[in-house]
Parts: C-alpha cells; sequence; structure tokens
C-alpha cells in the first residue's frame, strides 16, 4: 500500500482542471557560464529539460519557494542574483476547457555547491550554455527564459 487513503486523489490529479491557476517558482543556477537543468520526470512534459522549480507552499516567500525546490529536486544550493520574469503555462482539453494553468515566478541563482543528483522529479541532469539549449528537447519557453537570465547574469554573453 502506498500511505495513501483509498479515494484520496494524488498530487497530478489535484492539479486537473483547477479552479485557479497555481503559482509556481523556477530558478536558473549558473556555474561558470553555463545553466543548470533537469529532465522532468512527471507530466506534463515528462522527458523534456527544464529548470529547477516547483509549487509554492502557503506561508513561503517565492524565493525560498525556489531555492527549497532547487535543494529538493537536484541538491544544488545557490543563491539568489535577481528575479528574471514570469511564465504563464496554460493547457487546454480537446473540449477547450483548461486542464493546467501554472503561473511561474522565474528567479536567476548564483551556483554555491553541489553538481546535481537525479531524484523523483529530475531525471538527468546537465549544465548546459546558455545557446545550446536550442538544441535539446526543452519545456516551452525555457530557452527564452534562461536566455533572459543569462543576458541579465552574464553580461556579453550572447546566446549561439
Amino acid at each position: 500500500m502506498s500511505g495513501k487513503s483509498m479515494g484520496e486523489p494524488t498530487p497530478e490529479a489535484v492539479r486537473l482542471y483547477p479552479a485557479y491557476p497555481f503559482l509556481a517558482v523556477s530558478i536558473a543556477v549558473f556555474r561558470a557560464g553555463e545553466v543548470l537543468l533537469a529532465t522532468r520526470t512527471r507530466p506534463p512534459f515528462a522527458g523534456d529539460f527544464s529548470l529547477p522549480g516547483g509549487l509554492v507552499e502557503a506561508g513561503e516567500t517565492l524565493e525560498t519557494a525556489a531555492l527549497r525546490e532547487l535543494a529538493e529536486e537536484v541538491q544544488v544550493e545557490a543563491r539568489i542574483v535577481g528575479f528574471n520574469r514570469h511564465v504563464e503555462s496554460i493547457e487546454r482539453d480537446e473540449s477547450g476547457k483548461i486542464r493546467r494553468h501554472f503561473v511561474i515566478a522565474s528567479f536567476i541563482g548564483e551556483w554555491i555547491s553541489g553538481e546535481g543528483t537525479p531524484g523523483p522529479e529530475a531525471g538527468r541532469i546537465l549544465w548546459a550554455a546558455p545557446g545550446a539549449l536550442a538544441r535539446l528537447a526543452c519545456t516551452p519557453l525555457t530557452a527564452e527564459v534562461v536566455e533572459g537570465a543569462a543576458a541579465k547574469y552574464l553580461p556579453g554573453v550572447a546566446p549561439r
């Protein structure tokens, strides 16, 4: 038995067809000119590279949530150097109903420690040059978010 009572919805099911958007965070962590990416292990976009992140918990600041998610997902420590942008992820089903809706506050981080470790929410770990993302299977807008973060954090580094 999984420890969940029969009939208790899974976290994925709770996020489907929401009454309101979910608030989430992500963080583009840079080390030696490269950004940390991890493949998603769960829908949506399972198997695609993305930035570490997840839902904000009640009472948690956005910055604290971003650093917590980074540590939980890939066991990396960073410091936040700034806010990058927000991203809206809205998925509709075949009838046009909103299946998923997330508003993601994306931060820029500077690496402190940790190489990145796969886990339940993060598969393959990769440190990549920002310009290399166009050649990877990434979640929607990941390349654009990283490009914006690199422009702010790594001035003079042009995307390839």
